[in-house]
């Protein structure tokens, strides 16, 4: 049953949370070889990416910035209700090798905002890649979201999901076709996965992390790849030069969550990875106790050969972070959830296992809900 969150409560979760802001949200501009500043102008859309304007970093804003999800600006976006009185499930549930399905999105467009970040304010972030929702703008909401159209095979899927766009010189370089992002289960007790909360929002890595802090971030799988080349912290220099070679990239999200708040200033601290316990299991930790569905971006982008000039608009290949904004239709969600995560199976985006073709599918050949 929800329960009220104290005033106390909630005051010091804001006084923890602010300061975690100022070193999150304190981004200036990110400099490559040669460098630029935060003073860089802003970019109209119809204006092309030059150097300068691909490596123009986050500027942090001046004061809380109300918006819609937001009215008081002060970077709390409370769940209503809150999910309280629940303990981290350390159940071992049969072994399931698999236990997710995936979501396939387009790009849709690309543009220097960010609703998380900077709602409401243009042209203050560097260039994003989104995906997804096609209406994913600077002034984003809940609301707004859930009134576009999407990108992705699901209808019901009206999430946005973006990161820094690539660039080639100054050339975009946008993934081609319906890219995967996978929902599993980031805990050993996959039937206690909750779907997202409508509304829920964070920020996966850290366009101001060190090469070393990108390498030992608690989501890196692979890091970038090419070829036979893994496991690297930066863009490799080069790539072979074949049809079927593309700049690959895999990014797990946190999936435990406070149950308390849909975004919190640093846009990271309400959610928490899984940590092992016990016979090397994963469970949530107690101050986030609620597991959610593990997003992994997996990521490719037509681009190899010489890659000397390949670089991401928030600086280099250490400066890889994402956005997801979660807008899926409800029903569509808890039956991808119910059928996949909790049924232990490995679905497409029909929520259909092709090794179980006895379970059925989720949703139709329409990738609805029948």
């Amino acid at each position: 049953m929800a329960e009220r969150i104290s005033r106390s409560t909630v005051v010091s979760a804001l006084i923890v949370a602010t300061s975690l802001a100022l070193v999150f949200l304190g981004f200036t501009a990110i400099t490559g070889a040669g460098g630029t500043t935060a003073d860089a102008a802003p970019r109209t859309a119809a204006e092309p990416a030059t150097a300068a304007h691909a490596m123009q970093g986050h500027v942090m804003a001046a004061a809380p910035v109300p918006s819609g999800d937001d009215p008081d600006g002060d970077g709390y976006v409370p769940a209503n209700p809150p999910v309280t009185g629940v303990q981290p499930s350390t159940d071992i549930p049969p072994h399931r090798y698999f236990h997710e399905f995936q979501a396939n999105c387009s790009v849709t467009h690309t543009g220097s905002v960010d609703p998380i970040v900077f709602p409401g304010q243009l042209n203050k972030s560097h260039n994003h890649t989104f995906m997804g929702n096609d209406t994913t703008d600077e002034n984003s909401t809940t609301a707004s979201l859930g009134t576009g159209g999407t990108a992705c095979k699901a209808p019901g899927d009206l999430s946005a999901y973006w990161m820094p766009t690539l660039y080639n010189g100054d050339q975009e370089v946008r993934p081609v076709g319906p890219q995967t992002i996978y929902y599993k289960s980031g805990v050993t007790d996959y039937t206690s996965v909750r779907p997202f909360p409508k509304g829920l929002r964070f920020v996966v890595g850290n366009p101001m992390q060190t090469a070393e802090e990108f390498r030992d971030h608690p989501g890196m799988v692979e890091g970038w790849e090419c070829g036979e080349s893994y496991h690297n912290v930066e863009i490799p220099a080069t790539c072979p030069t074949r049809p079927d070679v593309q700049l690959n990239l895999r990014m797990q999200a946190p999936s435990c969550w406070d149950g308390i708040h849909l975004d919190t200033p640093d846009h990271q601290s309400h959610m928490a990875y899984p940590g092992a316990q016990g016979a090397n299991q994963d469970v949530c930790p107690a101050t986030h106790p609620v597991a959610l569905p593990m997003i992994e971006f997996k990521m490719a982008w037509p681009v190899n050969g010489d890659m000397s000039q390949v670089r991401l608009a928030s600086g280099t290949g250490h400066s890889f972070h994402y956005d997801f904004f979660n807008a899926w239709d409800d029903a569509t969600l808890d039956a991808m959830v119910d059928h996949c995560i909790i049924g232990g199976l490995q679905c497409d985006a029909r929520g259909y296992d092709e090794n179980n073709p006895g379970e059925g599918a989720a949703l139709d050949e329409n990738y609805e809900l029948p």
